[in-house]
């Protein structure tokens, strides 16, 4: 399998109770924008600007739903870390 680029990603399950949804979205793509490197959320085939709130909110996660972070850049693996840490521990 060829690999085109140098992209990283990780799978992780939303916990907290509304998913991401309005207020945790907010903190998510302010999180998101605090990194160099381009961050994307994919779901079921579709992938958004981790940076763009009306993009994150048009994937409809909830929760105990599975996405997809995905970051190349720079900072690509702390951008993934903050952002999962986030998700597993952070938003409520």
């Amino acid at each position: 399998m060829e690999c085109l680029t140098d992209m990283i990603s990780r799978e992780v399950t939303i916990k907290n109770s509304i998913g991401l949804h309005a207020r945790p979205a907010t903190f998510f793509i302010q999180k998101a924008n605090g990194y160099k490197s381009s961050v994307w959320v994919e779901k079921d085939d579709r992938k958004v600007n981790a940076k763009s709130l009306l993009g994150v909110l048009s994937l409809g996660i909830a929760k105990d739903m599975t996405i997809k972070l995905i970051a190349d850049g720079s900072d690509e693996i702390d951008a993934l870390d903050g952002l999962q840490n986030l998700i597993l521990n952070e938003l409520e």
